[in-house]
């Protein structure tokens, strides 16, 4: 019995270290972008970011990477540390932040007052991620302003190099990709706000 038993500690002592060796994931966030260009002109009392949607393809706790036109692979390592669907109007909500100092920017729309906050609804219809080559986004976006005001949709269609081999320069070239869109919709809320009857 005692050779049986030594054979049964060795194969449990085996699995454990196995357990122990076995890769952790890492996990990624987007950021703001700094040191955008501030408004100039009247600032919005509120702008709220909400609803916003995002491919189910991505919607998912691994990055998801572009291989080819017609192939993706998902890395079970490499993790976003929130979903996306929270990420990016917490992002693009940050980076509206900075273009328009002094106003309450929010990603819960569903608290917004229709009657003093512009509303930006978000479609992200592309979030590509090409590791040592690109992030590629392509966003619908719209913004409703105050009191039912008109109307103003847009696109916006970005390629940001990511400069650097590896996923930390990957997640910083789509932080990059949104403030981009975020320039765009703040061009669009300020467009708005001069439109509208004082």
């Amino acid at each position: 019995m005692r050779p049986i038993r030594s054979m049964a500690a060795v194969l449990g002592l085996a699995v454990l270290g196995g357990c122990a060796s076995s890769p952790q994931p890492t996990f990624y966030t987007l950021t703001s972008a700094r040191a955008q260009e501030r408004t100039h002109a009247d600032v919005p009392a509120a702008i709220a970011i909400g609803p916003v949607a995002v491919p189910e393809m991505v919607d998912r706790p691994q990055l998801v990477l572009r291989v080819s036109a017609t192939q993706v692979r998902l890395d079970e390592f490499a993790r976003w540390a929130e979903p996306l669907k929270r990420q990016i109007p917490a992002v693009l909500s940050a980076d509206l932040a900075q273009f328009f100092p002094g106003a309450l920017v929010s990603s819960y729309p569903q608290w917004a007052d229709p009657g003093t906050a512009y509303l930006v609804s978000v479609d992200v219809q592309t979030f590509d991620s090409a590791p040592g080559d690109a992030a590629v986004i392509s966003v619908v976006w719209s913004v409703r302003p105050p009191k039912q005001g008109p109307l103003v949709s847009g696109r916006s269609d970005v390629r940001e190099p990511a400069g650097a081999a590896g996923y930390d320069a990957l997640v910083d070239a789509h932080s990059r990709a949104l403030a981009a869109v975020s320039r765009d919709i703040a061009g669009a809320i300020r467009a708005a706000g001069t439109a509208r009857p004082q």
